[in-house]
């Protein structure tokens, strides 16, 4: 008769005791309902072509909008309460955005990464992705004239904005005196890279 040993018997009853159990079901998610939300999230846009697309001074010297001339703007940033402790860059995305809804926008470019907080925010009657950010933040240098940046929201698809001087520009004036002690070291990617 052969002898099996000991540890060996014991693992082969446990594996019968465990087969004697039910296999683990989805009875439980199943009593929940999967029908999507009548309010879910709406279907995303896909990315823009900026082909010709240009940064654009208004009537507002502290607002500048990105878009193809004769076409609707698709980005706007503008400056709010210049050269003060509390200056911010208000940054619109123009695209529809679900009411109620939040999220990060990112700017990327230059070696820089910025995620900014946004909301759904009725703009002249349209529910827009739009925040406000510290001109002070160091992340704004994505916007250097040296190469191009993009923008990113959820369900906006990605927008590619072409070199141009104005953002950085306006990103400078906006900190005015006020900001030259804080933006006093130099906005060096490799310092946003570490992060």
């Amino acid at each position: 008769m052969m002898r099996l040993p000991l540890a060996l018997l014991a693992g082969l009853a446990l594996t019968g005791l465990a087969g004697c159990k039910p296999p683990p079901t989805d009875s439980a998610v199943a009593r929940v309902s999967l029908a999507e939300r009548a309010g879910g999230p709406s279907e995303p846009l896909p990315s823009p072509d900026v082909t010709g697309a240009a940064w654009a001074k208004t009537a507002n010297p502290l607002r500048l909008v990105y878009g193809i001339p004769g076409q609707p703007v698709l980005l706007a940033l503008e400056c709010l309460e210049p050269a003060t402790p509390e200056a911010r860059l208000r940054i619109t995305r123009h695209v529809p955005a679900d009411e109620g809804a939040s999220a990060l926008l990112a700017l990327i470019g230059n070696g820089w990464i910025g995620r900014f907080p946004v909301d759904a925010t009725d703009v002249r009657g349209q529910s827009l992705w739009q925040g406000d950010v510290p001109a002070t933040q160091r992340e704004w240098a994505a916007l250097k004239p040296e190469r191009e940046s993009t923008v990113t929201v959820p369900g906006a698809g990605l927008l590619k904005l072409n070199p141009s001087p104005l953002p950085l520009e306006l990103v400078t004036t906006c900190r005015g005196k006020a900001a030259d002690t804080q933006a006093a070291e130099p906005l060096a990617p490799e310092a946003s890279a570490a992060r």
